[in-house]
C-alpha cells in the first residue's frame, strides 16, 4: 500500500476515525493491528519477520536488563545482533556475496556452484532492523530500561507511518509517546495534513516527473551523450531528494495527525556548504544512527588521525552497503568517505585562517562557492548510486571526463509528454531550491498561519490542483522502498 495511492487515503481515513473514537487504553492495540495490516498489504508472509524481530529484541532487552554479569549481557546482545543481522544478510546480502565469491573462484579457475536464495526482498527490512537494534543497544548501554509492555514495543517496531522507509526512530524518543494520552487537536491535524500535502507535491509532481528524464539515459548510458548524462544526473539528484524527503514528510505528517512526533529526516541538504554538513542534513536518522552505534563505539574522532580515518571510512562503506547489495553502493559510500577525509585534511591545514571573518559580502560569496562545490561532489557520487552496474557508472564517468559533447539533438523520449520538456525539469528544480531556501530562512508553517485565510486556502488548492494537473498519477513506488 503506497502512500501515493487512493487505497492509502481510504485506509488512513478509517484508522483516523476509529483511533479517536475508541478509549485511550486501546489505541495502541488498534494502531498495532493497523500497522500489521498495512505491512501485510505488501506480502502477507513477511509479517512473521517483523514479529520474529520484535520478539527477539523484546526478550533480549529484558535479559540484558536482568543480567548482572557482563558476560550474560553480551550474550543477549549477541543473540539480538546475530538474529537481526542474520535475517538482513539472508534476505538482502546473501546472493550478492555468494555471487561475488563465485566470480572470484571462477577467475581462479575453480568451478563452484553457489546456491541462490531466490526470494523477494522484504519491504523496509533495513529500516525496522536498525530501529529494533538501536533499542537493544540503548538498553545495553543503560540509556533506557527494557520495555515490559510487549504491545507498546511491537508498535514501536511496526508503527505504520515510518515502518517502510523511516525515519529510523529511537526508542527513547518514540516509545514514551505511545503511553501519553492524546486528545483530538484540530491545529495539529491541520499541520499534519499540510505537511502531507507538501510531501505529495514533492513526490507526485516533482520527483516522478524528473524520473522520466532520468530513466532513458541511465537505462542505456552507452547511447547517451555527455550533455544528456549531465542533465539526467542533475534530475536524479533532485528526484531522489524529493522522493525520499516526500516520504519522510508524509510519514511525519501522518504521525502528527495521530498525536506523535517523528524526528526530522531532511534539512535542505543541497544548501550545505560541505560534505560534512550535507550528512548533517541528509537522511539524518540514518547518519546519526551510524554515528551513535558504529562511529563512536569504534573510537570516533578520539583516536589518532589514521584510526579516525579508518572509523570514518568504515561508517561510509557500511552506509553504502546498507543502501543496497551492489558494488555501486559500496563505491558511492567510499566516495563520500574520501570526500570527508579530504575535507578534514583541508580544514586541518587551514585551521586558524579565516580571511572573510570581517567582510560579510565575501563571506556570503565564499559560502555560495562552497555550496556549489559540495553539490558537484555529491552530484558526481549520485552516478554510482543510480547506475545499474559499475560498468555503466564507468561509462558515464568516462563520457563526463571526455567532455560534454552531444552527438545528436538533445531529446528525452521519456519526457516528451511534459509541457516544455527538459525546461520543465529545471523549473521544478528551481522551485524546490527556492522552497528549501525559504524554509532555511523562515518557519514556513508559522508564516502560513499568519497569512489571511484566503491565502492559505489558495496555497492548499494550488497544491491539490498541481497534483491533479501535473502529477504522475501512476502510483510510482518510492525509491527507498528497495532498501
Amino acid at each position: 500500500m503506497l502512500f501515493n495511492s487512493f487505497q492509502f487515503l481510504v485506509f488512513l481515513t478509517a484508522v483516523f476515525f476509529v483511533y479517536f473514537a475508541i478509549p485511550q487504553r486501546w489505541r495502541w492495540a488498534m494502531l498495532l493491528a493497523a500497522s500489521y495490516y498495512f505491512y501485510m498489504c505488501w506480502r502477507v508472509e513477511y509479517i512473521f519477520l517483523i514479529i520474529a524481530s520484535t520478539l527477539v529484541d523484546y526478550f533480549s532487552a529484558i535479559g540484558i536488563e536482568r543480567s548482572v554479569s557482563t558476560r550474560k549481557r553480551r550474550l543477549f546482545l549477541s543473540f539480538s545482533l546475530i538474529t537481526n543481522l542474520g535475517l538482513l544478510f539472508l534476505f538482502k546480502y546473501y546472493n550478492f556475496f555468494s555471487g561475488s565469491l563465485q566470480h572470484v573462484f571462477q577467475r581462479a579457475n575453480i568451478l563452484i556452484d553457489m546456491p541462490i536464495f531466490d526470494v523477494l526482498l522484504p519491504v523496509g527490512i533495513s529500516f525496522y532492523t536498525f530501529q529494533t537494534l538501536s533499542y537493544t543497544f540503548d538498553v545495553y548501554l543503560n540509556k533506557r530500561g527494557a520495555e515490559k509492555h510487549l504491545g507498546i514495543f511491537a508498535l514501536y517496531v511496526a508503527f505504520f507511518p515510518q515502518l517502510v522507509a523511516g525515519p529510523i526512530e529511537r526508542s527513547t524518543h518514540l516509545m514514551p509517546q505511545f503511553r501519553n494520552p492524546v486528545k483530538f487537536d484540530y491545529s495539529r491535524v491541520v499541520s499534519g495534513m499540510r505537511l502531507m500535502l507538501w510531501g505529495f507535491v514533492k513526490k507526485i509532481v516533482i520527483a516522478d516527473r524528473l524520473a522520466w528524464g532520468v530513466e532513458n539515459a541511465y537505462l542505456r548510458p552507452q547511447y547517451a551523450s555527455g550533455l544528456e548524462l549531465v542533465i539526467s544526473t542533475t534530475f536524479f539528484a533532485f528526484q531522489i531528494y524529493c522522493d525520499f524527503s516526500a516520504y519522510s514528510d508524509i510519514a511525519i505528517g501522518v504521525a502528527r495527525i495521530f498525536g506523535y512526533d517523528l524526528m526530522q529526516n531532511f534539512r535542505q541538504p543541497y544548501l550545505a556548504g560541505s560534505v560534512t554538513e550535507f550528512w548533517q542534513r541528509w537522511h539524518i536518522s540514518l547518519s546519526t544512527w551510524f554515528k551513535d552505534y558504529v562511529y563512536i563505539p569504534l573510537g570516533g574522532s578520539r583516536r589518532d588521525r589514521l584510526r579516525n580515518g579508518f572509523n570514518l571510512a568504515t561508517v561510509f562503506v557500511l552506509s553504502g552497503l546498507w543502501h543496497g547489495a551492489n558494488w555501486t553502493f559500496l563505491v558511492w559510500g567510499a566516495l563520500h568517505a574520501v570526500y570527508m577525509l579530504a575535507e578534514r585534511a583541508l580544514q586541518s591545514a587551514c585551521r586558524g585562517i579565516n580571511i572573510f571573518s570581517h567582510n560579510s559580502v565575501f563571506e556570503r560569496v565564499f559560502r555560495f562557492i562552497r555550496i556549489v562545490i559540495t553539490f558537484i561532489m555529491v552530484w558526481y557520487a549520485w552516478i554510482y548510486f543510480r547506475a545499474s552496474s559499475l560498468h555503466d557508472a564507468w561509462v558515464i564517468s568516462g563520457k563526463l571526463v571526455r567532455g560534454i559533447l552531444p552527438g545528436k539533438e538533445f531529446l528525452f523520449r521519456g519526457i516528451q509528454g511534459m509541457p516544455v520538456g527538459t525546461c520543465s525539469g529545471f523549473l521544478l528544480i528551481a522551485f524546490i531550491l527556492c522552497a528549501d531556501f525559504l524554509q532555511s530562512r523562515i518557519h514556513v508553517e508559522n508564516a502560513l498561519e499568519r497569512c489571511p485565510v484566503y491565502v492559505r486556502w489558495g496555497i492548499y488548492y494550488s497544491g491539490v490542483f498541481s497534483i491533479l494537473l501535473f502529477g504522475v498519477l501512476e502510483n510510482d513506488q518510492f525509491i527507498y522502498f528497495q532498501f
